[in-house]
This record gives structure tokens, C-alpha cells and sequence, in this order.
């Protein structure tokens, strides 16, 4: 019969840190060594900030969010459809409903004769304004470049994560793979025979900012880290870094249940007599 010492082969009374996230772990869990009552204090409130600070910033962007879009709509709606007519404190959200009830209604109209002729004959008003039509243009393939992915399942418009070697040999830069170069571009090959993949490789923390960049495929190293994990990277200037042991467990993890769901196919050869 072997002893156990608390903290090493089992987990100390109430102090395993079970169910706890992987950050909260090393805060919660007691290994039976005393400790003084500052590092207690600064554990609780590190533990704290961790909790409270997610929810609290995810809150205050959504909150901001309501705001500016009650700031832009809110003064093209009618008085008498406010709720603050009738209240004595104003109701945030109304002016983000309202631009989706109106977005709704628009694509509603689009969507008849009338509503088509409206739309062409704006369209080509603007195509008459020099600099208008270019920036209109733009926009326009963007958006629909941006609704066409997600009506087909693509996220972010990004296909896979990658590495190129940038700004100089044996300095590696995160880049999001946006697909084959098609158009003019490929049409011209700037780099020979060699086919050419488009990616856009973000600047840092600001993930909007970035450069459109046509690398040769043989330069891409491609990673099966998701598009979700290259973000985090980014935007945490790489201090958070996914856990690629985790990742390679979800991934065998879907390919099984994907395995069992596919149908099995009879043998070929005829069948058995």
C-alpha cells in the first residue's frame, strides 16, 4: 500500500482547478505550499480580470456598435415610430433595427421589375460621376464578393493560413491564402510558369490594414491552423498562441465522425453466390 502526497499524485482538496480553463489553471490550482496573503490577493484578482475582462469588452463593442448605428439611422426615422416619443428614456437598438428592416425592405424591391429598373437607373448615374464610379465599383465587388462566400459556406472570404518568407530571408510573416490569381494577372505571369496564389498578409495588430500579395505557390508553407487561431496571433501581437495538439484532436475528431457518416459501398465483382 503506497502513500499519496497531496499536490503531486492527487489533487488537493478543492484545489485542482477542475473545469477551469487552461488560463485559469495555473492561478487555481493549490499544490499544498503556503502562500502569503499578497500572492493569495494578486491570484484572485488576476483569476478576476480574466473572467471579467472578455465578457466586459465583448459587452462595450456591442454596446458601441448599438450606439453608432442609433446615432446614424436614428435621425431618419419618423417620430412617431420612436419609442423615446412616448418614454421617458430614449431605447438603444432602435436605430439598428430600423437600417435592418430598411436593408430587407431593399433587397424585397430589388427583387421585383420595378425595383430593378430603380436600381439600374442609380447605378448609371452613378457610372457618369469620374472619381464616384470607381470608388462605387469597388465597394459594389467587395460586397458581393464578401455575401457570395458566406451564402457558400466560406469563412471570411479566407481559404487556408500560410507563411511567407517577409521582410527578408528567415523572417516569416502570417498570411491569409485567398485563392488561385485568375484575371489578368495569372493571364500575364509576372513569375514565369510558375502558378500563383493570392494572399493578403495583415500588418499587425490592425487586421483591416495589410498588402495584397501574388506569391508562387512553392513559397506558401501551408499550416493547418484555422483562420480563427491566425487571427488571435495577430491581433494579440502573438501572445496568444493556439494549441496545436488541440487543434490536430478536433481535426481527427471530424474526420471520424465524417467517416461514419459516409455511407459503406457494396464490394465490386458481383455479388456473392
Amino acid at each position: 500500500m503506497t502513500n499519496k502526497t497531496p499536490g503531486k499524485d492527487e489533487p488537493s482538496g478543492g484545489g485542482d482547478g477542475g473545469g477551469l480553463p487552461a488560463g485559469l489553471q495555473s492561478l487555481a490550482v493549490d499544490d499544498g505550499a503556503p502562500l502569503r496573503i499578497g500572492a493569495r490577493l494578486r491570484n484572485y484578482f488576476l483569476t478576476g480580470l480574466i473572467i471579467v475582462g472578455p465578457v466586459t469588452l465583448t459587452i462595450y463593442i456591442i454596446w458601441w456598435v448599438i450606439n453608432v448605428a442609433d446615432a446614424w439611422l436614428k435621425p431618419f426615422v419618423p417620430a412617431v415610430y420612436l419609442p423615446d416619443t412616448y418614454l421617458p428614456f430614449p431605447v438603444p437598438g432602435i436605430g439598428l433595427l430600423f437600417g435592418m428592416v430598411f436593408l430587407t425592405l431593399t433587397g424585397a424591391l430589388a427583387a421585383n421589375l420595378l425595383g430593378r429598373s430603380l436600381i439600374s437607373f442609380g447605378e448609371l448615374a452613378l457610372d457618369r460621376m469620374p472619381i464616384v464610379r470607381n470608388v462605387y465599383r469597388a465597394l459594389k465587388q467587395f460586397f458581393e464578393s464578401l455575401v457570395a462566400a458566406t451564402a457558400s459556406g466560406q469563412q471570411q472570404g479566407f481559404q487556408k493560413v500560410g507563411l511567407i518568407e517577409f521582410p527578408s530571408k528567415g523572417l516569416w510573416s502570417l498570411v491569409f491564402v485567398t485563392g488561385e490569381t485568375k484575371g489578368e494577372i495569372s493571364i500575364t505571369q509576372p513569375g514565369g510558369e510558375e502558378e500563383l496564389v493570392t494572399v493578403f498578409m495583415p500588418t499587425g495588430i490592425v487586421p483591416p490594414t495589410g498588402f495584397i500579395c501574388f506569391v508562387p505557390r512553392r513559397d506558401v508553407t501551408f499550416l493547418k491552423m484555422s483562420v480563427e487561431d491566425a487571427a488571435k496571433i495577430i491581433m494579440s501581437a502573438g501572445i496568444v498562441v493556439p494549441d496545436y495538439e488541440a487543434r490536430l484532436r478536433q481535426l481527427a475528431e471530424r474526420r471520424v465522425r465524417t467517416e461514419t457518416k459516409r455511407p459503406l459501398l457494396p464490394p465490386s465483382g458481383g455479388s456473392s453466390s
